[in-house]
C-alpha cells in the first residue's frame, strides 16, 4: 500500500467543475474507488454516464456541478499492477474548496446551507477582520443568525453582513467560502427608480394642472355672473 506525499489542494466555483487530478502510471488500474464524507462515490467510467462524478483519464477524477455540500475531504483509491501479479493500492487524498458569490437584498432572509458535517466554525469579514459567527457546540454569535437544518441563516440582511464567509474544519482548512454583496432593498421598484418612467409622468402632470386651472376659471365666471345678477346688472 503507498500513500500520496500530501494533501492535494483542488478549489472550485458552484455551478462548475473541479477536477481531483491524478498523473499515476501503471501498466494495469484495475479499480478506482472515490470516498468523501465517510462514504463511497459511483465513478463513471466517461460522460454519458447519469451521475455527477466520473473519470478523465487513467486516474483522475470530475465532479460536475458543484454544490456547496460537496467540499470537504476526498480519499481515491487506486488498486493496480505492474509486473508483478500481486494487487498494489495506492491512496491520494484531496481537500475540495467551493467557492460561491451571492447578491443580496436588504432586508431579505438569506439562508446559507453550508453546515457540513465536518464543519467546525464559520467566521467573517464584514466588520475588516475575521470574526467567528458560529462554531460546532455552541451555534450562532448573533441573535440575528440562526442554524437549523444544516443552515446558517442571516434573518435580515444588511449591508454590514456583506463580506465573506468561510468555513473551516476542525484542522483549520477551508471548506467553503462564501462572498456576499449587498444589491439592494427588498420590493425596491427599479421602474420607479428610472429616470426615463419619471420624465414620462411629466406631461400627465401637467395636463392635470391645466384641468384643475380650466375648472377654477370656469367657478370664478359662474361667481363673477351670479354677483352680476344679484346687482341687477342682467
Amino acid at each position: 500500500m503507498k500513500f500520496g506525499t500530501s494533501t492535494i489542494p483542488v478549489t472550485g466555483q458552484t455551478g462548475e467543475n473541479a477536477v481531483l487530478p491524478c498523473d499515476f502510471k501503471a501498466s494495469e488500474i484495475s479499480q478506482i474507488v472515490l470516498s468523501g464524507n465517510s462514504e463511497n462515490i459511483p465513478v463513471c467510467e466517461n460522460e454519458e454516464c447519469s451521475g455527477r462524478v466520473f473519470k478523465e483519464g487513467t486516474c483522475g477524477v470530475i465532479i460536475k456541478d458543484l454544490r456547496l455540500r460537496d467540499a470537504g475531504k476526498y480519499i481515491l483509491r487506486l488498486y493496480y499492477t505492474n509486473d508483478q501479479t500481486e494487487v498494489e493500492q495506492l491512496i491520494l487524498e484531496y481537500q475540495l474548496h467551493i467557492q460561491d458569490e451571492i447578491s443580496v437584498n436588504t432586508g431579505e432572509e438569506l439562508k446559507l446551507d453550508v453546515l457540513l458535517i465536518n464543519a467546525d466554525k464559520v467566521e467573517t469579514n464584514s466588520s475588516g477582520e475575521w470574526t467567528e459567527v458560529w462554531t460546532r457546540g455552541h451555534g450562532v454569535s448573533s441573535d440575528r443568525l440562526t442554524d437549523s437544518d444544516g443552515n446558517l441563516t442571516i434573518n435580515v440582511f444588511t449591508s454590514t453582513d456583506a463580506g465573506t464567509y468561510r468555513v473551516l474544519d476542525y484542522r483549520g482548512e477551508i471548506l467553503i467560502s462564501v462572498t456576499l454583496t449587498e444589491s439592494g432593498s427588498t420590493g425596491e421598484s427599479k421602474a420607479s427608480s428610472h429616470p426615463d418612467r419619471d420624465l414620462v409622468r411629466w406631461p400627465e402632470i401637467l395636463n392635470g394642472v391645466v384641468v384643475i386651472v380650466v375648472f377654477l376659471a370656469m367657478l370664478v365666471v359662474m361667481a363673477v355672473q351670479i354677483v352680476m345678477r344679484v346687482a341687477g346688472y342682467w
